[in-house]
């Protein structure tokens, strides 16, 4: 991993999950064969993610409609189900 185009993309995308989470995405998208958005003298599809953050070409756009909140109400609901097929209470998360 080429530390100079981290530190770039650290500049633009800050939070470093979200930096990771980004990255890693793209650059499994760019080892399935998509086109990358930027010229790279280097062939490592990660290097080639974090430069694309860098420049701007690429950035995280979280829409709301999905999170953990619908996950943990889902997850609670599965459990009331199963609860209620049992017979027991459902346990809270």
């Amino acid at each position: 991993m080429n530390n100079d185009y981290l530190a770039k993309a650290r500049e633009v995308v800050p939070d470093a999950k979200t930096l990771i989470v980004l990255a890693s995405k793209r650059a499994r998208q760019l080892a399935y064969g998509a086109r990358p958005m930027v010229r790279c003298k280097e062939e490592n599809y990660l290097d080639v993610a974090l430069l694309e953050i860098a420049e701007s070409k690429l950035s995280a756009v979280w829409s709301g409609e999905a999170g953990d909140d619908d996950f943990l109400k889902e997850l609670e609901a599965v459990k009331a189900r199963a609860a209620a097929d049992s017979g027991k209470p459902a346990a809270k998360v």
